[in-house]
């Protein structure tokens, strides 16, 4: 593994622990001014966006667009995961559980190349 393969990965972990915040932190806050959670989001999205666009960029020098785009939702559905327990407070069923098995399977299918 060299840099170029191993950067745009930790870029889209930390893009996506930004953009999960954006869009579902706000969910504990549901007494706040909707144009105030707007303006917040926004703010937190801008911080994704400057870590996901150098991933998309860099990681495309050893990655195609399919493999970029199957990483960054695997790793959403993991961080999201992660938040929904520790931060929401509302439990993986069995049936999220089985669902991200099946994204899972398919990103295994995407990396393992053409059949």
């Amino acid at each position: 593994m060299t840099p170029a393969h191993v950067v745009p990965p930790l870029l889209l972990v930390a893009s996506n622990v930004f953009m999960t915040l954006a869009w579902y932190g706000h969910l504990k806050f549901p007494y706040r001014a909707l144009w105030l959670v707007i303006l917040v989001s926004w703010s937190i999205a801008l911080l994704e966006y400057c870590l996901a666009v150098p991933a998309n960029r860099l990681g495309h020098r050893v990655y195609s667009a399919a493999e970029l785009k199957t990483m960054q939702e695997v790793i959403t559905l993991a961080i999201f995961a992660g938040f929904s327990v520790t931060y929401l407070k509302e439990p993986i069923t069995l049936n999220h559980a089985v669902g991200f098995a099946f994204i899972a399977a398919g990103a295994f299918f995407i990396f393992r190349g053409p059949l």
